[in-house]
């Protein structure tokens, strides 16, 4: 009877959404027939066939559910907080990081104390250009003209590192 009648089963099940597990679902519902033991003759053998299919759907569509709010719950649990889950970088980022800030603190000294103080001041402190000629005792072009330099170097500073 499931032989003669499997093209159906795989009919309704794909009709009911099963989709792509079509052929798993038939072939449990084979093993299940074939495990189960009915103290009788079965009276509408396709109908039996039909519900041990539909049944076995409806245990897929809980058990995927069940999965997909239990993932979810999981997520919300574990998502905020960060529970065990430094927010510190590594020990290698920390390192390589400092490694590259000294790379570019080399770069920038290269160019002479004014040029590399006016961009500190400028880029790291956060002072305003005006800010920043009137510390250093120069005009606002002069740091301008510094910060192209500086801008400068560490544009040729990053080509370097991006071809290594």
């Amino acid at each position: 009877m499931f032989l003669a009648n499997r093209a159906k089963l795989l009919h309704f099940l794909r009709a009911r959404g099963a989709g792509d597990a079509s052929e798993d679902l038939v072939q449990e519902v084979w093993l299940r027939i074939c495990a189960a033991s009915p103290g009788g003759p079965i009276a509408n053998p396709l109908s039996y066939l039909f519900r041990a299919a539909d049944l076995l759907l409806i245990d897929r569509y809980r058990s995927a559910r069940q999965a997909g709010k239990r993932d979810r719950d999981w997520s919300d649990l574990n998502a905020g907080d960060g529970a065990g889950v430094s927010d510190e970088p590594s020990a290698e980022r920390q390192v390589a990081a400092r490694q590259e800030a000294l790379s570019v603190m080399a770069a920038l000294d290269q160019l002479g104390p004014r040029i590399a103080g006016v961009f500190r001041r400028h880029r790291v402190d956060g002072l305003a250009q005006r800010q920043v000629a009137e510390e250093f005792g120069v005009s606002l072009s002069t740091v301008e003209s510094d910060l192209r330099a500086a801008y400068r170097a560490l544009r040729e500073w990053k080509e370097r590192r991006d071809e290594a």
